[in-house]
Parts: structure tokens; C-alpha cells; sequence
């Protein structure tokens, strides 16, 4: 018949200390509870032996959770699936890393099949998706349980050390001594602190009992080191956050004051120049094969934004805050934002147009208006008649259902859609839809289009007398805006890191104990690391008060009963 288990642990040692649940020594006198079989050679003091949570023996759903998180043995795992990721996303480049591109076909087209299945499997953006953040995010949420697990009991049973110890805790730690002693106990522990006191120990005395400690700090290296890395996990999550980062490549045209998405700033490039180098400039091995860049440089001007910010109805007012002539590793650095140099197009982007409404019938021209592609009226008056803007199309093209859609924001094929209303058209108005560049109409059939918006009586059309009427933008400069307000807590999540590191390599926590009764001298000694160095400091110290000892006898090597 097994033995059956109390109902109620009894956990009150024979000193008659109650300790919690979960003990493993005494938190008065350090005897070692449970069986005597369960114990070890020596006693395992890495918190103590104090009950921790994650040790209950009946655990709750909640109780279940923070076992999870408080293994160490998952956070090993957890990290070790956050680095395969973070390999896997750098196979190939991410989308993030390019301009202008279609993901769903340029991976396939660079890199074959691999590439297809890579970017299917959402690689192709590891560190924005929901299982890379995640994965981070229960990093976070071990550390900070793992931490709270271990710290806590480990500061109580640090803080409140009795001096005093039962001969099972001295004679069961890794560094013992036991001797006679001929001196009465209190004059010969009085002997021994003041050579404890010269190698930096704080020394408390009861009588006969004697606790040496120092370098407590350094237990906490590893909390330190926990803290650190919750603040670095945060600030790179925050990162995520709108206004807290961005790494954007935007398109500047020349002459154009252009809003920088989600601030208040807004960048001019006022003039871009790029500079080749001659066949005479040239390695001989160069000459003829290659055009290499000499400078490409773009003139910027930054303004903020001091007023109608957010109201489309309204010019918003712009200071100038800054300017600089953005090169190569010579980024525009304003309070954080900064611009650097990335690519250029020096095709021609049209800008504006001036058409006028044509009548197709009798040849009478109505008005002449600007067509900014960007900002353009959403009302505009052609003599007797009004063209109201319905849609706008920066990059005109199809969907799958035959839907027109825009395919990026730049202006490659700009295309509008107005309702024209006036004399001799239908009451509810007649739909224009306008291709401002030649090629464009051709290509899109804009004939075609309106024909079978108006119908046969169709009679107006839209055009532009001569190219004094078109405005085009000379080059586009790609400037790459980056925001990283994060980065700071980044750096002091990874200097506190740093000072765990130190805290915890250099330094060690040593405690001695002794007790001298009835001419018996108990001496047990524990550090975290750097053994021999203990043993040797103790023997120095014993030499202090005339007591020689060999320092390979204090090697308990399994413990004294």
C-alpha cells in the first residue's frame, strides 16, 4: 500500500520557524526541510532555498501560466524560435527595403520558386508580422514573470539572514571547515572580524555565530540584465507605434513642397543635381562600359507646419525650419528626422496642366484652367458650364474585376473622372473622363471611354493648346525618411544590460558562516563563482588568527554529516 500524503504540508522547522509552502531551507536557521533523501550533496543556494509561485504543488489556471512563463527552460525556447525567424526574414531583402515594387511577383521573378514560397509564407515581411511580434511580446512577458518569480523571495531571504545557522546548513555547503577550537566561542569570533573586515566583508556577530558577506550586489546582475533587455524589448515593439518610427522612401519632385506622411513637416526639393564621372576621370578598365555617379545631390528645404495642418480645405501655413544639400552619407538632421539620399529618376513628371473645354461641334473653346495632378479644385467653372472633379487617379489602371484604381500615389498616368453639367447636356450631368498625357489617352482609349459615357450626342472635349500649357518637374529625387524617436530606450535598454553583465561577470557574492561551540569550530562558506579564489581567501583569513589551513580541505566534495 503506497503512503498516502498529508493533507496539510508541515513545514515548521525544529528551531520553530513556519516557513511557506514550497521551503527548501529553513528561512531562519537554514536546516533542509522535506526528507533527508531529497537532499543533495550540498545545498542548492542559488535563491535560497526560499518557496518561489511557480513551485506550488496544487497550481491554478493562472498559477499554470506563470509556470510557463517563469521556466527558464521556455524562454530558451522562445529566443531560440525569435533568432530562427529573424534568420529566415534575412534570406531574402524585405519589402520594406524597396521602392515601387509589386511583392506578390518580384520575389518569384528574382528568386524562382524559392522566392514564391517565400513570399507566400509572409517571410518577406518577418518583423512587421503577428507571430515575429508575438514571439517578442512573450519574451517580454517571461522575463518580467521570471524576474518577479525569483526576485522577490530571493530580496526577503537576503534581507533577512539570521546569523545563527544549523550545522546541517554549514556542513552541506561546497566550502566547510570544522576544527577545534581552544579559545572561549565570543573571544575568538571577536579574533576573526577584523580580518574578515580588511578583505571587505560586512560582518555580523551573535555570541558564538559569526555572518561575513559581501559583493551582495552582484546576485542582482541577472535582474538587471532582465530589466534591460524588457526596456530594449519595449522600445523596439513601440516601434510600431505611429509617430514613434518610420522608414519610409519617398518621392520629392522637383520644384514641389511635399507633405512627409503622418508629421507636420514638409520637404522642398528645391533643386536635385547629379554629376557623372568622365571617361578621362575613370579607371582605363571603366572607359566605355560604365557610367558611374560622381554626385547626386538633392537641395532641401524643411518646413513645419504651423497652422490648417489637417484641414484639406485650406493651404496649411509652413515655416522654414531648416535647409541642407543632401548628398551621401550627408543626410538633412532635424530633432530627429532624417533625410537621406537613396535614388533618382530624371524622367520628366508633369505637374500641371492648363486644358480647355472644347465644343467638338461648332469649335468654340470655354475658359482655360490649371489641372494641378496633385491638388487639384474639386469645382471648376469653363464658361457656362461646371466640371466637378468625382475621382482622381495619380497612376491610372485596372483591377482584376475591370474597376479602375490608382497603382501608386506618383503621377505616372494621371487620369480624372468629372461630371460636366450645363447648356445642352442631360440634367444629371454628363461624365468626362480626362488623360492630361497623350500617351495616355492612346494607350487607355479615352475616346472610347467617353463615347460610351455620353453617348452619341457627346459634343465637349478637354485639351491643351500648346506645351507652354504643361508643367513638368525636371528629375525626382527618392530621399529615405526615418524617424526612430524609439532608438534612445533602445540604447539604455542595452547599457543596462551592459551594467547586469558587468555586475554579475566581476564580481561574486560571498557569505561565510561559522559557529564556535564547545570548543567546535562549524565554518561554511558559499560564492557563485570563483571557488579557489574563496577557499584561498579564507585561508588567508584563517592565518590571521594563527589557524593554518590547507585550502584544498575546505573542498567539502560531497558535505559532512
Amino acid at each position: 500500500m503506497s503512503e498516502r500524503e498529508a493533507f496539510i504540508t508541515n513545514t515548521k522547522c525544529e528551531c520553530g520557524h513556519q516557513n511557506p509552502v514550497g521551503t527548501v531551507l529553513c528561512e531562519a536557521c537554514g536546516k533542509p526541510l522535506g526528507k533527508e533523501s531529497d537532499w543533495g550533496d550540498n545545498l542548492e543556494m542559488r535563491y535560497d532555498g526560499v518557496a518561489r509561485r511557480s513551485q506550488r504543488v496544487n497550481p491554478s489556471i493562472i498559477d499554470r501560466v506563470w509556470n510557463f512563463f517563469s521556466s527558464v527552460k521556455i524562454a530558451i525556447y522562445l529566443i531560440v524560435l525569435t533568432l530562427l525567424g529573424s534568420m529566415l526574414g534575412t534570406i531574402f531583402p524585405q519589402e520594406s527595403t524597396f521602392l515601387n515594387i509589386d511583392a506578390s511577383s518580384y520575389y518569384k521573378q528574382e528568386y524562382g520558386t524559392a522566392g514564391d514560397i517565400y513570399y507566400k509564407l509572409g517571410l518577406s515581411h518577418t518583423y512587421e508580422s503577428w507571430w515575429f511580434v508575438t514571439l517578442l511580446v512573450m519574451i517580454g512577458a517571461s522575463l518580467v514573470i521570471c524576474s518577479l518569480d525569483r526576485v522577490l523571495p530571493l530580496y526577503k531571504a537576503l534581507t533577512r539572514q539570521k546569523i545563527r545557522k544549523h550545522r546541517q546548513f554549514l556542513t552541506r555547503q561546497k566550502a566547510v571547515l570544522v576544527t577545534e577550537v581552544q579559545e572561549e566561542p565570543e573571544a575568538w569570533v571577536a579574533r576573526v572580524v577584523q580580518p574578515m573586515r580588511k578583505k571587505g566583508y560586512r560582518v555580523k556577530t551573535e555570541g558564538g555565530a559569526l555572518l561575513a558577506e559581501k559583493h551582495r550586489f552582484s546576485r542582482w546582475g541577472p535582474y538587471v540584465i532582465h530589466i534591460g533587455l524588457i526596456i530594449f524589448l519595449l522600445a523596439v515593439l513601440a516601434r510600431g507605434l505611429p509617430g514613434l518610427n518610420m522608414d519610409q522612401h519617398l518621392a520629392f519632385p522637383q520644384g514641389e513642397i511635399t507633405q512627409i506622411p503622418d508629421t507636420t513637416y514638409y520637404l522642398k526639393n528645391e533643386k536635385f543635381t547629379v554629376e557623372f564621372y568622365t571617361d578621362d576621370e575613370m579607371p582605363e578598365e571603366f572607359r566605355g562600359k560604365k557610367i558611374l555617379p560622381k554626385l547626386f545631390q538633392t537641395k532641401a528645404v524643411l518646413y513645419k507646419c504651423t497652422a490648417d495642418c489637417g484641414d484639406p480645405t485650406k493651404e496649411p501655413q509652413l515655416t522654414e525650419v531648416t535647409t541642407h544639400d543632401i548628398q551621401v552619407n550627408s543626410p538633412l538632421d532635424y530633432k530627429g528626422l532624417k533625410a537621406y539620399q537613396f535614388d533618382y529618376d530624371l524622367t520628366p513628371v508633369l505637374r500641371s496642366v492648363q486644358p480647355a473645354l472644347k465644343n467638338s461641334t461648332t469649335g468654340e473653346t470655354y475658359g482655360k484652367f490649371k489641372l494641378d495632378m496633385k491638388n487639384p479644385q474639386r469645382t471648376i467653372t469653363a464658361g457656362p458650364y461646371t466640371l466637378t472633379l468625382k475621382e482622381k487617379y495619380m497612376d491610372f489602371g485596372l483591377n482584376e474585376d475591370g474597376q479602375p484604381i490608382s497603382k501608386s500615389p506618383y503621377p505616372n498616368a494621371p487620369a480624372f473622372l468629372f461630371l460636366i453639367q450645363g447648356p445642352d447636356l442631360p440634367a444629371e450631368g454628363q461624365q468626362y473622363f480626362y488623360f492630361p498625357k497623350q500617351v495616355d489617352k492612346t494607350q487607355f482609349q479615352q475616346v472610347a471611354i467617353n463615347d460610351k459615357l455620353g453617348g452619341s450626342s457627346r459634343f465637349l472635349e478637354l485639351e491643351v493648346d500648346n506645351m507652354s500649357d504643361v508643367d513638368f518637374s525636371e528629375s525626382t529625387t527618392y530621399l529615405n525618411i526615418r524617424i526612430d524617436r524609439a532608438m534612445p530606450f533602445v540604447w539604455l535598454g542595452a547599457a543596462i544590460v551592459m551594467l547586469g553583465l558587468v555586475l554579475g561577470f566581476y564580481w561574486q557574492h560571498r557569505r561565510i558562516w561559522l559557529t564556535v561551540t564547545n570548543g567546535e569550530l562549524i565554518l561554511g562558506g558559499h560564492t557563485n563563482k570563483n571557488w579557489f579564489g574563496f577557499r584561498r581567501e579564507i585561508v588567508s583569513i584563517l592565518e590571521k588568527v594563527d589557524m593554518v589551513v590547507d585550502e584544498k580541505s575546505l573542498d567539502n566534495g560531497g558535505g559532512l554529516t
